[in-house]
């Protein structure tokens, strides 16, 4: 290759002294590259972030999860034959009791847990912050791989005699513990003290409006047992739809305290919504997420699930499955699909401008016929003549591959800057992009390169 460069070297020269004296000229052949290269990284930068992100999200849904939701009836909306005969029939809805029913008959399932939540203020010294209270059991921690920086999950005696203690997210840290451990302070949850035994480490993952999915935001969550949720917040399973709607939004609490937060608490009406949700909500758990041991088991699993549910709530269909994976397997499938196109579409950019090369090169080579046959007359060969048109062509291709991959890189951080859209440019893309600009200047460049050399010097030299 060296003696190559270097028994060539001087076609290479000429080729330079070419492009530097037709400076506007070659800045515009290699627009078409430069755009090209530059949108080539930008959509695969889209595409790579958008995997990323469905990869997260996967992650924050946890592996063979399936989420079982309940259908909360719309009171002010009319309803068909179907659903009045459907509303004749009783359902308790999801409840813990469909939970040791799903433990005790499915072999599938590794693990399970209910879930149920609702927002409200959390208040520690006179400071107030909006969280979410969730009530689970501690399979849910390995449900959805929640990472603990400090302190433990709750033990089998608080999980099973609901005991006020919580795990709180990186936020709720942030907001009312940032100069003090939290392991073992207390905090106020709707009147109600809950001792800290866990602290949640922080995800930087903004996947906010996929919680329907089961991606799990826990940063701002308060998680407690189960049974404390039952015990000191809300049970559905034992209000009388009556009486909450007619109490007031008021929580009303006896007992407990900083002093004794192990104390009883009983509360009569347990969180702002319970009174505009009774009518219609009559689930005791707002959720139930259920892993099975393998992926192959999903599908199966689901179709007992929904056929087991459907027999024990009399056959009235207030509950849907969905399995996350899944849905976000067939989102990432049609995000692939979207990219394959928008990287078509750009890669056409890159072939646009190899052909405005090869036409300014064909031009240039009807430009300068009388420098080819002066050139061969002094005893230039033909393979000096293709150096020096390919060079001038690579050159020109591989210049605008380096604009084109500075400027991709800029559009790529505009696009997550502006739009929202995480882009990921990696060193692949930025490699694929340049090395095909390199080969579109051979390619495109070879037949003028090649056409050139085969000019007769005398006739070029009598040309005018």
């Amino acid at each position: 290759m060296f003696r190559f460069i270097l028994r060539y070297f001087h076609d290479i020269e000429i080729a330079v002294e070419s492009i530097i004296s037709n400076k506007l000229k070659s800045m515009l052949t290699a627009l078409g590259i430069i755009f090209g290269v530059a949108a080539v990284i930008a959509m695969l930068a889209i595409g790579k972030g958008a995997k990323q992100e469905i990869m997260e999200q996967m992650k924050m849904v946890g592996v063979n999860n399936i989420l079982i939701n309940p259908i909360i009836p719309d009171k002010t909306s009319s309803s068909d034959d179907e659903g009045e005969k459907q509303q004749k029939k009783f359902s308790r809805g999801l409840n813990m009791l469909d939970v040791e029913a799903i433990k005790e008959t499915l072999p599938s399932v590794k693990r399970i847990s209910p879930e149920i939540s609702f927002n409200s203020t959390a208040v520690l010294n006179g400071v107030k912050y909006t969280a979410k209270l969730v009530g689970v059991s501690n399979d849910y921690f390995h449900l959805y791989n929640l990472p603990l920086v400090s302190g433990t999950i709750f033990n089998d005696y608080q999980e099973e005699n609901g005991i006020q203690v919580c795990i709180i997210g990186a936020n709720i840290r942030a907001k009312f513990f940032s100069k003090v451990d939290p392991i073992g302070q207390y905090i106020k949850f709707n009147g109600i003290w809950l001792k800290v035994i866990g602290v949640l480490q922080k995800t930087n993952v903004n996947l906010t409006g996929f919680e329907e999915k089961g991606v799990n935001v826990y940063n701002d969550n308060i998680y407690i047992p189960i049974q404390t949720m039952l015990l000191r917040y809300q049970n559905r399973a034992l209000v009388n739809t009556k009486l909450v709607s007619e109490a007031s939004s008021n929580v009303m609490i006896f007992g407990g305290g900083p002093g004794g937060p192990g104390g009883m608490a009983r509360v009569v009406v347990s969180s702002s919504d319970a009174s505009s949700n009774a009518e219609t909500n009559y689930n005791q758990l707002d959720r139930i997420v259920v892993q099975v041991h393998e992926t192959e088991q999903l599908n199966p699993t689901t179709e007992i699930l929904s056929r087991m549910l459907t027999r024990r709530h009399s056959n009235v269909k207030d509950f849907e499955i969905t399995v996350p994976e899944l849905l976000l397997k067939q989102q990432q499938r049609t995000k692939d699909i979207f990219n394959i196109v928008l990287g078509a579409i750009a890669s056409i950019s890159l072939i646009v401008g190899g052909i405005g090369i090869m036409n300014i090169m064909f031009a240039s080579v009807m430009e300068r016929i009388k420098e080819i046959g002066t050139r061969m007359a002094i005893g230039a060969k033909k393979m000096d003549i293709v150096v020096q048109f390919l060079s001038e062509a690579v050159l020109i291709s591989v210049t605008g591959g380096f604009i084109g991959v500075f400027l991709g890189v800029i559009m790529a951080k505009l696009i997550e800057e502006v739009a929202g859209v995480m882009t990921i440019v990696s060193f692949f893309s930025i490699f694929i992009a340049f090395g095909v600009s390199a080969a579109v200047g051979v390619i495109f460049g070879y037949s003028p390169a090649k056409r050139a050399s085969e000019k007769d010097p005398i006739e070029s030299l009598r040309y005018e």
